[in-house]
């Protein structure tokens, strides 16, 4: 059990956006989403999905406009939305933590196993990027399906990664709007959310040479 705690570990420390709206129960605890807005080192804003229990609530610090800072884990589900199921993520809330002046105000490390073929390109920039889907291990037998963006060195490692292989990663949550466009040929602004990897190896074999990226 320790470790599949330890597969999927999430630091976050940001402003809450939004007041909690009820979400589900589970065995009688409702869970409530809202939102964490994170801001980089370059200024940017990443704006990230939670999911608190109604006993975290209970605690306080959650209200619209509140500094916190929390650990969790980046989980998974399907939902189903105009007749499809799509993949939603959100960090779900184990416990408030006091570090609000922490620098890494936005830190996932993650251990788990490479679910399709990873899809390596090159932007017309020249910039190497690689798309992963990682499968991690929780309790009770489920599996949470995270996507993830490699660059550099990182995403040549990456591209040479087969399914089934083993890896863990350390990065950081990141938010992405799109444009969808739907079939009556209108298009509509998404968000998207993967991780930015910062540091790539195989499962037990990583070293502190990969620094943090923005």
């Amino acid at each position: 059990m320790d470790n599949l705690m330890n597969n999927n570990v999430v630091y976050l420390t940001g402003k809450i956006t939004g007041e909690p709206k009820y979400s589900h129960s589970v065995f009688g605890e409702g869970f409530y989403e809202t939102h964490v807005e994170v801001e980089r080192l370059s200024s940017q804003k990443d704006v990230i999905p939670v999911t608190v229990s109604e006993r975290l609530l209970d605690e306080g610090g959650f209200e619209d406009g509140s500094q916190v800072s929390i650990e969790g884990q980046f989980r998974s589900y399907n939902k189903l939305i105009d007749g499809k199921s799509k993949l939603m993520l959100t960090v779900f809330v184990r416990e408030i933590t006091d570090d609000e002046y922490a620098l890494n105000t936005n830190r996932i490390e993650l251990t788990g196993y490479v679910c399709k073929p990873p899809v390596f390109r090159t932007t017309p920039f020249k910039r190497e990027i690689a798309d992963i889907l990682i499968a991690v291990n929780r309790a009770y037998n489920k599996s949470d399906y995270i996507p993830c963006i490699a660059w550099g060195r990182n995403a040549r490692f990456a591209a040479k990664l087969e399914v089934g292989d083993k890896i863990s990663l350390s990065g950081r949550i990141q938010s992405r709007e799109y444009q969808k466009v739907l079939e009556s040929g209108e298009q509509e602004t998404r968000t998207a959310y993967e991780i930015s990897i910062g540091r790539l190896c195989f499962a037990g074999a990583c070293s502190e040479e990969e620094e943090m990226t923005e």
